[in-house]
């Protein structure tokens, strides 16, 4: 038997082609657009946004406070953001401006914008090295700590002569630039001043162990006593390889009970630290810093000495000397002696030399 198909089956058939066809194309324009889409959010999202010229990584500073407006302006104006509408976009779909963290942020070439926004909103920052030495005041400490984190040098002074404040770390206006040990120590960039004291605080009796502690009571000193000497040993010298010989004879001159007569108190009572020859006038100036005139050690360091004078001083040389004279070649270094009659003849021979570069005060 023969079936033959109707028109109205073709005309279905027909229908049915044109339905699937547009099913397809439709698909395909979904696919398109989709990938379209993916793209977009790709460029917008993981596509690397971020130049750093010259180098590989760059560091950002967001104060305290920072408003999203200031982060954008910490990033545009050292041009690391290569497409600014698009992470501002995405910083506003993750809701940046409501998670901002203050501090110091590294930021490498070829980030993505997803991955600089998460930095920052998670508050990945990296810790700055405060690094301060050759110390003389509390106000050169606080201007050269200032220098490299965000809180000002108005700030950190107000702590260091804030005497009550200071008390609780048993020092006072006096000593407590003895707390402050010159390293290298890393912090985060706003660090507050009161984070900061209890940081180095830690790091004082950190560097006060048992070993130190039990050597500087072998020499009838306290710590506090061992700095304010290790910073006249400081100032004597650069020489870290005489420190202790140096140690060594202030520690004889206290033995005996005599005055330490050291130049560099002198300098110091004077609030001049370009004086490079300490005359007779120099050493009648009323202060308890002057140990020319008052006995032993003065009631505060001179300078915040360095990890070598206060390792020398704890480890001074055991000797009879009992003065020394830099020497008249200049070289930094200093004769010994163990009379005054020698002490003389090496005196003169410096002064000499002192006149003979014209240096007279």
């Amino acid at each position: 038997m023969e079936y033959y198909h109707s028109g109205y089956d073709r005309g279905r058939t027909k229908k049915k082609s044109k339905f699937s066809k547009f099913i397809l194309f439709f698909l395909l324009i979904l696919i398109i657009a989709a990938v379209i889409i993916a793209y977009q959010l790709y460029k917008v999202i993981l596509k690397p946004n971020t130049w750093v010229k010259n180098e590989q990584s760059t560091s950002i500073f967001i104060p305290t406070g920072s408003s999203i407006e200031d982060v954008k302006t910490c990033l545009y104006e050292k041009g690391i953001v290569i497409n600014r509408i698009s992470f501002e976009w995405l910083a506003k779909k993750k809701n940046l401006k409501n998670n901002i963290h203050p501090g110091r942020y590294l930021i490498t070439n070829g980030m993505s914008n997803d991955e600089l926004i998460n930095l920052l909103r998670a508050g990945e920052q990296i810790p700055i090295k405060l690094i301060f030495n050759n110390i003389r005041t509390k106000e050169s400490l606080a201007q050269k700590i200032a220098m490299q984190i965000e809180s000002d040098s108005t700030e950190i002074i107000k702590l260091l002569r804030d005497s009550a404040y200071i008390s609780i770390f048993g020092f006072d206006q006096e000593t407590i630039l003895i707390m402050f040990l010159p390293n290298t120590y890393e912090v985060y960039w706003n660090i507050t001043p009161k984070d900061l004291m209890d940081r180095m605080y830690i790091e004082y009796n950190k560097f006060w162990n048992a070993d130190r502690r039990h050597k500087a009571e072998e020499i009838g000193l306290d710590p506090e006593e061992v700095s304010v000497l290790a910073s006249i040993v400081e100032k004597e010298t650069a020489k870290n390889d005489e420190k202790a010989k140096i140690a060594g004879v202030y520690m004889n001159r206290m033995k005996y009970g005599w005055r330490l007569q050291a130049d560099p108190t002198i300098i110091y009572a004077w609030g001049d630290f370009g004086i490079r020859r300490v005359l007779n006038i120099h050493k009648q100036v009323d202060s308890p810093y002057n140990t020319y005139i008052y006995f032993g050690l003065p009631p505060g360091p001179i300078c915040i000495p360095s990890i070598a004078s206060i390792n020398a001083v704890l480890n001074r040389e055991d000797h009879n000397y009992m003065f020394f004279c830099a020497k008249d070649d200049f070289s930094g270094y200093h004769v010994f002696a163990t009379t005054h009659a020698q002490h003389n003849i090496n005196a003169i021979r410096y002064r000499r030399a002192l006149d003979a570069r014209n240096i007279k005060k």
